[in-house]
């Protein structure tokens, strides 16, 4: 017997890992962003922006320390 079983996007636990560089984000956090060309988001599946760090196993590292499963974009 099958029961239907049905996947909420709600619940959705994977994120994105993509290189960012310094000089396309907003003039305003560039100011707070010394001796570093490059950066690493972290987005959620609709897109959003969920945290910006400095270096690329961090940005895994955060992600699975906050139950999310993080996917390399390249």
């Amino acid at each position: 017997m099958q029961e239907p079983f049905e996947i909420s996007t709600r619940d959705n636990r994977i994120v994105y890992v993509k290189a960012v560089d310094v000089s396309d984000l907003p003039t305003e956090v560039q100011g707070k962003i010394e001796g570093l060309e490059q950066l690493y988001a972290v987005h959620d599946s609709d897109g959003q922006q969920l945290a910006l760090v400095a270096d690329r196993k961090l940005a895994f590292v955060l992600a699975r320390q906050n139950d999310y499963a993080p996917v390399p974009v390249h």
